[in-house]
């Protein structure tokens, strides 16, 4: 099994090296086909190994492969851990992955970056197999960073695009902050248990518990950094500023890294940390709280949105949202369940807006679309079944893990957990209204779009269209099949830790059963607050699509404050902008005045240069050439010293013999 898990990473970076260094001589046929070979063999082998670990109930694999790095007493090796999480991960990650890199050839063709745009997509892939396959935190962190490092590259991956640029250092240095604090509480880690091996460090967890740091609970603290972590990468409040500038990145990276994979980093290692998060409330209170911001407030923001992509990334930033509020209310399994149902609808609810886009070459605007369901029936289709896997439609992926998430939280027993269960449950609304409003927009009511392109209006290529076909059908029928093992079959039970005072799973298992199982939830759903909350924002959507132009009036004139807030985005650029942006230029300003100007330049630089011509103005007439000035200068300091000598009591030139 070694083999196949080397495999499994290895594949995606051979073909990102050989697409990287001799795409251009071996041509954009070949390069494509390199690369998607080897996220292909990494698919087949994925699905191997989640047969093997979690249909047949396989050994748990964790072993190192060799000694990375030695200090003192530190072992650092590069290994992997491969449990029933690690193969949910595999299959999520190289079938999305897959899927993009296919969808990519009729996405990209025209681009001139082409075959550099398949090695950096084959890079991340490797990264992030990279990241989900370690056995220690010192791995994590190389695959934390490497997943970075690529969606920087390709967010700004038109850089003739200012904006681009713009939005790659928005997200780099926003990940910064998130992965400062993870990097501290990874040091936290290491010194209170002396090792960065997962296992080592769960099974000295009793250490740590009682200690205090700062005057806090030192499991606290570090559950806390290891969090900031998770915001930055996972884009939760206020760390999510960064997200939405990220769509000016070519639409599949969109789909790729900040929609199914890598924004979904956080939420694994959190995941894969419950045996440390179940041991602090304060923590998982924390992670539960502000999830529910994100999801709830985020959404909104989705509302006012009327950039296509920028829909979509709002609604990705609220979804995250119910996944961290699953990981507050130690619903683990249910946060992981939700992932893998959102990698699939929301990758091809991002796909379907790239195939809209080229079949409007390149107009993003919904403003100016609509009617485009007669010119592009596959793109309609699979698209209607992504956005009811989003809005929780009954029988969709969508609906069983988001109806778990809410029902984790109204059995939660941590403070504030319903004013959460609020919160996520207007959700539901928010959500059916904004992805609503902008399907209809796009696909139904009168056509907008101008003349010449209308002319030339077709469905997409099948490079396109088969990626749509292909993630269609999970988001329709995965939830149904893979509910019931998943969260109350053992699916993950090797693999996530939860406190039997934290019950919320005992509870939703009961009432799973109780209503039949998957069949049965879809029936009872009719009789529950979330559905109708749903076929609220349905209708409201559909109305707003009969009557946006009056609609729209209205708003403004009733809601003008609350509109303007939206609009500006709660003010979080703003903020960032005066405080953090202009804080520094003015401190960086403050320092160069203070420290290079004042103390450096013009006190040791330049003083030292007036101090030496002082001292030579000084001196300089009493070098005049003549011998009997020097003579007299001579003799009179012998004076001096002599008169030092006779009047200093205990100087030893007193013991001088003349």
């Amino acid at each position: 099994m070694e083999n196949i898990y080397l495999t499994i990473a290895l594949a995606p970076l051979l073909g990102a090296i050989i697409a990287g260094f001799f795409g251009g001589m071996l041509g954009r046929a070949a390069t494509h086909t390199i690369t998607i070979l080897g996220v292909l063999v990494s698919t087949v082998l994925a699905l191997y190994v989640f047969n093997h670990h979690v249909l047949e109930q396989g050994a748990v694999f964790n072993q190192n492969l060799y000694t990375w790095m030695q200090i003192g007493g530190l072992n650092v090796s590069v290994g992997f851990l491969v449990d029933n999480l690690t193969s949910v991960m595999l299959v999520v990650v190289s079938f999305v992955s897959l899927m993009v890199h296919i969808y990519t050839i009729g996405y990209m063709h025209d681009d001139d970056g082409y075959t550099k745009f398949f090695s950096y997509i084959s890079l991340f892939t490797f990264s992030m197999f990279m990241l989900v396959m370690s056995n220690n935190f010192m791995q994590l962190f190389f695959g934390w960073e490497a997943v970075g490092l690529v969606s920087y590259l390709l967010i700004g991956f038109w850089h003739h695009k200012e904006s681009a640029v713009e939005a790659n250092l928005k997200a780099f240095l926003v990940n910064r902050v998130g992965d400062f604090g993870f990097l501290l509480g990874i040091g936290l880690v290491l010194a209170f248990s002396g090792s960065l091996d997962y296992m080592e460090v769960f099974s000295s967890l009793d250490k740590v518990v009682g200690q205090s740091l700062w005057g806090a609970d030192l499991i606290t603290v570090i559950c806390l950094l290891l969090f900031v972590g998770a915001m930055g990468k996972s884009a939760q409040v206020p760390l999510h500023v960064w997200l939405p500038g990220s769509m000016e990145g070519p639409t599949p990276i969109s789909a790729l890294i900040h929609a199914a994979t890598m924004v979904t980093a956080g939420i694994f290692m959190v995941s894969r940390m419950s045996p440390m998060f179940e041991l602090s409330d304060v923590a998982l209170t924390v992670v539960m709280v502000i999830g529910a911001i994100t999801a709830l407030f985020m959404g909104l923001l989705g509302i006012v949105q009327n950039d296509i992509k920028k829909v979509v990334a709002y609604s990705t930033l609220s979804q995250l949202g119910y996944m961290t509020v699953a990981l507050g209310v130690s619903a683990y399994s249910v946060a992981i369940f939700h992932l893998m149902t959102h990698a699939f609808f929301k990758a091809l609810l991002f796909l379907g807006a790239g195939s809209v886009i080229v079949a409007m070459h390149h107009e993003q605007d919904i403003r100016k679309m609509g009617g485009l369901r007669k010119k592009m029936p596959i793109t309609y289709w699979t698209g209607l079944i992504g956005t009811l896997a989003l809005i929780g439609f009954p029988g969709f992926a969508g609906f069983y893990s988001k109806d778990m998430i809410i029902e984790a939280v109204h059995f939660s027993s941590l403070p504030y957990a319903d004013w959460v269960y609020y919160a996520v449950v207007a959700g539901v609304f928010i959500t059916a209204f904004y992805s609503l409003r902008m399907f209809f927009i796009v696909f139904h009511g009168e056509s907008r779009v101008d003349h010449h392109t209308e002319e030339h209006l077709h469905e997409s290529p099948a490079s396109i269209t088969f990626p749509l076909i292909a993630l269609a059908i999970p988001s329709a029928i995965i939830g149904y099949l893979t509910i019931d093992p998943m969260l109350f079959n053992g699916w993950l039970d090797n693999a996530i830790t939860v406190d039997a005072a934290h019950k919320s799973m005992s509870e939703i298992g009961q009432l799973f059963n109780d209503h039949g199982g998957a069949l049965g939830m879809i029936s009872h759903a009719v009789f529950t607050v979330p559905f109708w909350m749903m076929v609220g924002g349905v209708v409201t959507a559909w109305m707003f699509s009969l009557y946006r132009t009056q609609w729209a009036a209205w708003v403004q004139s009733k809601f003008q404050g609350i509109n303007y807030i939206l609009e500006s985005l709660y003010g979080f650029d703003r903020f960032n902008e005066i405080v953090f942006v202009n804080g520094v230029k003015k401190l960086g300003n403050l320092l160069w005045k203070v420290s290079d100007a004042g103390l450096i330049d013009k006190m040791v630089v330049n003083g030292s240069a007036r101090l030496v011509g002082f001292v030579g103005s000084v001196v300089r007439p009493i070098q005049t050439g003549y011998v009997y000035h020097y003579a007299f200068f001579m003799i009179f300091s012998l004076l001096i010293i002599l008169t030092w000598a006779l009047f200093a009591g205990d100087n030893p030139l007193l013991q001088i013999e003349f």
